[in-house]
């Protein structure tokens, strides 16, 4: 099957099946697809926490997850997004590892932009990432949850990564066939190709 065919498959898993486990062997292509993301300038501004199943952070992360609580619990695991907090320690991270040109780079059009500017930026980063991983999946046929509703300041307290701020979690895993979400239920919607896709 091809990359559009599974596109077309993969949705957004409302609840999954507590016994479908995904593999080591997944789980490490994920870390490794996840380690080769692109960003702007190769700023690489992030961390991604893998927390599995058998670990007792997933019951506590999962109590700070507001509705998205049992896709937590019954996901195989879950995938912490977290970026940078101070811009100070990411170019720290940067110099004399990137190339001239690309700290350059940042020094003249990024950092302009003040703290909030240069947080935002680094947090953009970090999108494009989950954009990877939901690709990945998609790819995989593992079955993913993008997640904006948790309580990001309880999950930094749980994870205690101190330089770091959480921004979203993924959930992954494999769907219930009880689904009601699955495209064979609720057909996916989306807007007109001719309205969003432009030639110029």
């Amino acid at each position: 099957m091809n990359f559009l065919d599974q596109m077309k498959k993969r949705y957004t898993v409302k609840k999954y099946n507590p016994q479908g486990k995904i593999t080591e062997q997944q789980v490490a292509e994920l870390k490794e697809i996840l380690n080769l993301s692109p960003s702007s300038i190769n700023s690489q501004p992030w961390n991604f926490i893998f927390v599995n199943d058998h670990s007792k952070v997933k019951s506590q992360l999962a109590e700070a997850s507001f509705w998205n609580k049992e896709k937590v619990l019954e996901s195989s695991h879950l995938i912490v997004f977290q970026v940078l907090k101070n811009p100070k320690d990411f170019e720290k991270q940067i110099e004399g590892v990137l190339p001239e040109g690309s700290v350059n780079y940042y020094k003249n059009f990024v950092k302009p932009k003040g703290e909030e500017g240069i947080k935002s930026w680094l947090k953009h980063q970090v999108y494009l990432s989950l954009g990877v991983l939901l690709s990945a999946c998609a790819d995989m046929e593992i079955d993913s949850t993008p997640m904006e509703g948790i309580e990001p300041e309880k999950y930094d307290a749980i994870l205690n990564n101190e330089k770091y701020e959480t921004l979203l979690a993924v959930a992954i895993g494999e769907r219930d066939e009880t689904d009601a979400n699955q495209p064979k239920f609720n057909p996916k919607k989306r807007l007109n190709a001719e309205k969003v896709i432009v030639e110029a």
